[in-house]
Formats: C-alpha cells, sequence, structure tokens
C-alpha cells in the first residue's frame, strides 16, 4: 500500500471541489477513529468517485493521474516496451518524446525506483512515471495490445523512418505521398474508422505530435498519436485522394472520396483548416452501403409517431424538423422521403451538402459560388412540378417565405431550423418573416429531436437507481409512468463495457423526439403569436411527450441509460 498524508489527499479533494471543507474535517476524524485507508473510506461512503480519489491520491504522491478508458494509441511507445513487460510489471507506455527521449509511462506505483530503473535499462529511455489504477492498467494492455492498428502504424512508420534515412532527405513530398508507408497509414486509419463505427476522423496537428481522433455513437475518443514529422506528408495523402490543391495550405479547402473495404463502401466528406500547427483534416464517414433507418428504428414510438406519419400523409403543408448541429435532422428527413418515395410522386431536394444519394429522388446541391442558393434553388423547384420539397435548412426572409408560398401552392414542404425544441420553432419561422397567419395556414407539424448512445446489448446489466434520481424520474414522467411500475421499485440498465463496444458500455445510437401536431387550438395561437411557452403547454393537453420524457420512457425500457438523456437534454 503506498504510504502518503492523508491530510494533503483530503486537502486535493476540497481544491478540486469534491469535498467540502466542513465535510473534509469529518472525514478526517473519522479516518482517524477506522481501520480503513483514506481512499476505502471515502468510496465507502460515496463522498467521492474513484476517479476523483485517485486523482487526489496521486497528487498527494507528487504524481499526476492519467485515465486509461480513453488513452490515444502511440504506437512507437507501445512497441519500445513487450506486452510480457507490460503485463508483467503492471505498466503500460503512453507517449514517447523522440526529442527528448523520454517515454510516458503510467504505474500503479510510480514511487517504485526499481520498475523505473529497469524500463530505463530495458528501452533505453528515460522513463517519467505516471499513476493509474491496477485495473485500468491491466485493461489498458489487454485492449490497445491487441488492437491490429498499432502493429499496422508501427510496421507504417518504420518504414518511413528507413525510407527516409536511405534518400537523406533528397526524396521529394510528390514521391514520399505515392509510397507504401503513408497510403497504407491513411489506409489503415480509415479501416479502423470503418470497423469502429466512428462518423467522423480528425487529423490534428499539435506542437510535437499529430493526434487522431474518432467520433464513434457522437462522442470523440483520442485513439492514435503518430510523429508530427509525417503531417506534411500524410495530409497530403488525403488531399490527393480528396482532389483537392496540395500546394495550397493558407486556406480552407473542401474534397470528397469514395473508399472500400470488403463489402462496405463509404464516401468521405473532407475539411481542411489551416491551425497554427498545421492543416487540420476533419472527414466524415457517410455509408453508401446498409440502406436508411425506418422512423421506429430511429426511435420514433407512440404518440409522436403517429403524429408525424399523420402529417405526412397531407397533401400539402410544411413541416420543420429541428435540433443542434449533429442531433439527426438529415437521417430523419431522409427517412421520411424514403418513406415517401413512390414512381407517382415528384420529389426534388435542396441540399447543402447531399449526404445520401436515394435512387428516384432529384437531389440537387447548393452551390453559392455559382448563384445557387436556398432561396434560387426554391424558385426554381416551382417550376419542376414537384409534389414534395426538402429544402436543407430555412435560414433567412426569401428562403421562408418561398417555403410558404410552396406549401400554399399545394406542396408538401420539409425542413430544418436550428431551434432548441418543437415549440420555438414556429416563433422562429414568425422571427424570420412568415406572417403568423400564413403560418397558421400551411404548418402541419414541427419535429424536435436529440441523438443519444443505446446500451451495448452483449454487456447491458441492470441496477437500481438512487432515490434522487427515482423521484426525478417519476416526477417528469408523472402520468406516462407505465401504470404496472407505480407501486414498485424502478430498474435502470447500463452497459459495463467490452469488447463489442471498445469498453464504452455503449454501443449505436437512437433519437429522442417531440412532435407537434398542428390543429385548430395551435392555429389560433400562431394568430396571436404566442411564445414557445405556451405553445409547448397547449401541445402538452393534446398528448404531446417531450424530448425528456421520452427519453426517460427509453431508460425504462433499457434502450439508454439516464446519464445519456441528461447528456443530450441539456443541450435545450
Amino acid at each position: 500500500m503506498l504510504k502518503y498524508s492523508f491530510k494533503k489527499f483530503l486537502d486535493y479533494l476540497v481544491h478540486d471541489g469534491v469535498l467540502t471543507e466542513p465535510q473534509a474535517k469529518q472525514a478526517e476524524l473519522e479516518i482517524l477513529k477506522s481501520d480503513l485507508e483514506p481512499e476505502d473510506f471515502i468510496l465507502k461512503k460515496k463522498l467521492a468517485t474513484n476517479e476523483q480519489v485517485l486523482t487526489a491520491k496521486a497528487k498527494a504522491l507528487g504524481f499526476e493521474y492519467v485515465s486509461l478508458t480513453n488513452v490515444a494509441v502511440s504506437p512507437q511507445a507501445i512497441t519500445l516496451i513487450p506486452e510480457v513487460i507490460a503485463k508483467q510489471y503492471v505498466v503500460f507506455p503512453i507517449e514517447y518524446d523522440h526529442k527528448n527521449n523520454v517515454l510516458k509511462v503510467v504505474m500503479e506505483d510510480p514511487l517504485n525506483l526499481d520498475i523505473i530503473s529497469f524500463l530505463e535499462k530495458k528501452t533505453n529511455k528515460k522513463i517519467v512515471p505516471y499513476m493509474s489504477s491496477k485495473d485500468e492498467i491491466i485493461e489498458a494492455i489487454r485492449i490497445q495490445y491487441q488492437q491490429s492498428i498499432s502493429p499496422t502504424v508501427t510496421t507504417a512508420l518504420e518504414e518511413y523512418s528507413d525510407q527516409q534515412k536511405e534518400e537523406q532527405g533528397a526524396i521529394s513530398k510528390s514521391q514520399i505521398i505515392k509510397e507504401p508507408p503513408i497510403a497504407r497509414l491513411v489506409n489503415t486509419i480509415l479501416e479502423y474508422a470503418v470497423k469502429g463505427r466512428a462518423s467522423d476522423i480528425h487529423i490534428e496537428p499539435q506542437e510535437f505530435k499529430t493526434r487522431v481522433r474518432y467520433r464513434i455513437d457522437g462522442i470523440l475518443y483520442e485513439k492514435l498519436s503518430l510523429p508530427r514529422s509525417l503531417h506534411e506528408s500524410f495530409v497530403s495523402r488525403i488531399k490527393i485522394l480528396s482532389q483537392m490543391r496540395i500546394d495550397e495550405r493558407r486556406l480552407p479547402q473542401d474534397g470528397r472520396f469514395t473508399f472500400k473495404i470488403g463489402d462496405q463502401e463509404v464516401d468521405l466528406r473532407v475539411s481542411s483548416l489551416p491551425t497554427v500547427h498545421g492543416e487540420k483534416i476533419v472527414m466524415r464517414l457517410l455509408k453508401k452501403t446498409g440502406g436508411i433507418p425506418s422512423l421506429p428504428d430511429l426511435g420514433l414510438t407512440g404518440t409522436g409517431l403517429q403524429n408525424l406519419e399523420a402529417a405526412i400523409t397531407k397533401p400539402y403543408g410544411i413541416i420543420l424538423i429541428t435540433g443542434p448541429t449533429g442531433s439527426g435532422k438529415t437521417t430523419t428527413l431522409y427517412s421520411i422521403l424514403s418513406r415517401l418515395n413512390k414512381p407517382g410522386v415528384n420529389i426534388l431536394t435542396l441540399e447543402d451538402p447531399v449526404e445520401y444519394e436515394i435512387p428516384g429522388i432529384n437531389q440537387v446541391q447548393i452551390n453559392v459560388q455559382a448563384g445557387l442558393t436556398f432561396a434560387n434553388g426554391l424558385r426554381s423547384f416551382l417550376r419542376q412540378d414537384p409534389n414534395i420539397i426538402l429544402v436543407g435548412e430555412i435560414r433567412d426572409q426569401e428562403t421562408t417565405n418561398l417555403a410558404i408560398q410552396a406549401a400554399l401552392t399545394g406542396h408538401l414542404v420539409f425542413s430544418t431550423l436550428h431551434t432548441n425544441d418543437a415549440a420555438t420553432a414556429i416563433p422562429r419561422l414568425i422571427d424570420l418573416g412568415a406572417e403568423p397567419f400564413l403560418v397558421a395556414s400551411v404548418l402541419a407539424a414541427t419535429v424536435g429531436q436529440r441523438i443519444m448512445r443505446k446500451i451495448c446489448p452483449s454487456c447491458k446489466v441492470s441496477y437500481q437507481p438512487s432515490k434522487e434520481i427515482e423521484d426525478s424520474v417519476r416526477k417528469t414522467l408523472g402520468p406516462l409512468l407505465p401504470s404496472k411500475l407505480a407501486n414498485q421499485p424502478l430498474t435502470f440498465y447500463k452497459g459495463k463495457g467490452c469488447d463489442e463496444c471498445g469498453q464504452s458500455g455503449y454501443f449505436g445510437r437512437v433519437g429522442i423526439f417531440e412532435v407537434i401536431l398542428a390543429n385548430q387550438q395551435m392555429s389560433q395561437l400562431i394568430l396571436k403569436s404566442a411564445t414557445a411557452e405556451e405553445i409547448a403547454k397547449e401541445a402538452k393537453k393534446f398528448g404531446t411527450i417531450n424530448m425528456i420524457e421520452d427519453g426517460y420512457l427509453k431508460v425504462l425500457a433499457g434502450v439508454t441509460t439516464v446519464e445519456e438523456v441528461l447528456r443530450v437534454a441539456q443541450e435545450r
């Protein structure tokens, strides 16, 4: 057991805002009376999380705590300490500083000078120790040494390094980016993204390294750390694939290309951005295979699904999908259009950009430089004999008025608005210049949505929530709480973390929705230019379920966790 000043330990818990001064003083008295170690006492009393305790303990010992649950893999660091040694001494290498010949290593006991001395002799590097829990280190060794990305990337890096030495700097960049090491490195990173279900890849230059982050189920994970020396060649390879100018590094650029792995084909939308340390690249992955999900697959159920289905079967009107960027609005629109796509219907879409190509639908890409804006495109659409029109976003008065005119002349119009919820969409439309009496005439429905992670089915376990959380869920749901749960404890679910979900406990995503169907009472409120609060209150009378209620119902159904609902609900 590591010995440290428990008073310092408590001071750091206070400093970090985990404990108050009175709590720390009370804990100090009780620790002195008990036989428990300070960290065991704090955990037993549930005064702090395991990570908070370890952070304070590390500081009391004079070290930095590192959480390994989301650590970036440094291929070079991994190769410097063999797996057998990492397991034997419970150590995990996280980063190698080539310039200073320093290897950063996470240990359970950073005061063990014998292990540090052994590692320095074995690696011929200066070892800088960090602290983490034994369980986290063992899990990191198991996962990271087995992941296929590290050996493949390491091999490519070694080949790249050897190639540079042989050429003694004479090789041109145009040659480097076509050589197997760089090409293989790019392919490996793309393959890992497809296999790991990533929606975006971030290639970010920093002062001494390039980090690679993947957005999986909406959350960014740092998975890889590359030497800074190959950043420009790496970026140039991606730019060539995307048909972007490799000699232009001062201005942002956009491009796209297709990548195929096995039977999966992926479209990649690429964006470059100049930063102080070089060009940052973000690649959005759009799968061509797998099809577009149905409305129930998205997470629409019960009253919300019925209201939306009623709205989309109307011959004319406007249906607005609202939510922040990344909340799944485009996917919902594509799902609706796929449902309405029939040989007897002419569907036109105006998008920026076109994310998925749907057979049978006429999709148009916005091109502002050529003069094709949402407003100009929508004006042309009305001469194309459409039944259904999708306008990617309503963002100005001209587009607003044209969309309303299209709906008034017998077209079904779909679009998106950046508002927090379904009720706010109506005042926003009026703020954009729409006349209230016209909005009341054409509005069919507004949909508010967020997207959250689903519990991994492979490691799903049940648990009993705390009384405070259970009471909050019961109060929020009110009459929506299933009657069979009224007089019995609520059961929640979570994922423990497994290889299937990358130890995150989550696998895939699902939406939470609120659908406000326009009716006579709602039209009266719109005519009076009612506030969003008044509209939401009226919608509630007609059975509208809001997003938090929809989220809590999914928690009770074991689809997601209460933490996820609270995380996305805070965006409101």
